[in-house]
């Protein structure tokens, strides 16, 4: 059974950070993209970055180029948001999500995900 739980989130003044982790179980080491999105009440859940476990190859929203950095620990069982430069538009519930297909349409539309956690509330302050 695969498990994500989500942790680190909070409240900060803009411009400032917060790291985000994930823990995971059930075989995620061998998972073959995993994610984080983010959700504002009455918007649609957005791919914020994507790192492929295999090849460590990473990606990210526009909206967050620059300014967060994903990465796994070496096992491969914790995957990490670290969030820099913090601004109120970045105010949400932020989800990690993982997948075990390689083939299973895009990185960016949150149907492709298998598995979800319970989410984290970021809030940012102006």
């Amino acid at each position: 059974q695969v498990q994500l739980i989500e942790s680190g989130g909070g409240s900060v003044q803009a411009g400032g950070s917060l790291r985000l982790s994930c823990a995971t179980s059930g075989y995620t080491y061998n998972t073959y993209v995993m994610a984080w999105f983010r959700q504002a009440p009455g918007t649609e859940r957005e791919g914020v970055a994507f790192i492929y476990t295999g090849s460590g190859g990473t990606y990210y929203g526009d909206s967050v180029k620059g300014r967060f950095t994903i990465s796994q620990d070496r096992a491969k069982t914790t995957l990490y948001l670290q969030m820099n430069s913090l601004k109120p538009e970045d105010t949400a519930m932020y989800y990690c999500a993982a997948d075990f297909r390689v083939t299973a349409g895009s990185r960016y539309s949150p149907q492709r995900y298998q598995y979800w956690g319970q989410g984290t509330q970021v809030t940012v302050s102006s």
